[in-house]
């Protein structure tokens, strides 16, 4: 069925974020500061978070532990799932697909060409399944590798092969962390030096503000917080404007319809000029409008400023 998108009612939702950088630049506890998180910590990394940051966690050997541990029973009383690191998870994907079929793999362990695609694609169910069905965040963090790009130095995920382009395509947002002098940053806007994700406003370098002895790590709780507030204004302004656009249809239609020669077509201009517009209302009623005026065998005099009708064609009689 096709659909108008300005039929569209999404509010609140839950969101998708991929957060990358260098290893020890305060990631996880980054991605520990969503909403209620489950820690899923396939790197074995939790020693290396400051206990007051830590969360609840599962430490999962291989995939199959991980799907056996996301079921929505299990995770009734989670927000978030925060899978750290994004790099481990997909290693432990491709030792299960190597395994599913040896076809998937090489003799020295690595993905074939088509294990790259099974991995590839299971990724993507994983985290449908994680958003759609289980309806939690999703908050997956990899490491930052540098590659030469001619005289210039680009960070990338640290992730094999073709799975890049998996990794990137579900997520509703994508940052660099990255530190300037003593500031922490993360980066929501594609530049030179990474590529990067914002929607709903969510752009640019933001600070992320520094962790004291009493600070509570809720950066991506308010973050969140603030993609959601503006995904209801959003839902808000697009029904103000349907409502204006349907009442300048009704108004803009029944006054045409009152048209039938070009005195009517005169007196009707300054009522049909002050009709408030939104959407594509004005586009579409000057198409109705136009086509009345035709209809009429009207033409509009520039020098006179109004409408009069047409002379008969060349050659009519």
């Amino acid at each position: 069925m096709i659909r108008n998108p300005n039929d569209i009612q999404e509010g609140v939702k839950k969101i998708r974020m991929l957060i990358a950088g260098y290893p020890g630049i305060g990631k996880s506890t980054l991605a520990l500061s969503a909403p209620n998180p489950l820690h899923i910590d396939v790197d074995f990394g939790i020693d290396r978070i400051e206990p007051r940051y830590r969360k609840p966690y599962i430490q999962p050997q291989t995939y199959d532990e991980i799907l056996g541990d996301l079921t929505p029973i299990n995770l009734q009383d989670f927000d978030t799932l925060v899978f750290d690191t994004g790099g481990k998870l997909i290693s432990l994907m491709s030792i299960w697909a190597i395994k599913k079929d040896p076809k998937n793999g090489k003799r020295d362990g690595s993905l074939s060409l088509p294990g790259y695609g099974v991995v590839g694609r299971e990724f993507v169910r994983l985290m449908d399944y994680c958003f759609y069905e289980l309806q939690k965040n999703i908050v997956i963090v990899f490491h930052a590798t540098e590659e030469k790009d001619g005289d210039n130095t680009r960070l990338r995920i640290k992730v094999e092969g073709q799975t890049k382009n998996n990794v990137w395509e579900p997520m509703d947002l994508g940052g660099f962390v990255e530190i300037y002098g003593n500031d922490r940053t993360i980066g929501f806007s594609n530049c030179e030096r990474y590529f990067a994700k914002g929607t709903r406003g969510i752009n640019g370098i933001r600070k992320i503000p520094a962790l004291g002895p009493t600070s509570p790590n809720d950066f991506l709780t308010k973050l969140f917080d603030e993609y959601n507030a503006r995904a209801v204004a959003e839902v808000q302004k697009n029904a103000e404007q349907q409502a204006i656009y349907e009442a300048a249809m009704v108004e803009g239609s029944s006054i045409i319809a009152g048209i039938t020669d070009a005195d009517t077509a005169n007196a009707a201009m300054p009522k049909y000029k002050a009709i408030k517009h939104a959407l594509t209302s004005n586009k579409e009623l000057g198409v109705i409008w136009n086509n009345k005026i035709k209809e009429l065998g009207l033409m509009f005099d520039k020098v006179l400023g109004k409408y009069t009708p047409a002379p008969p064609a060349e050659g009519a009689k």
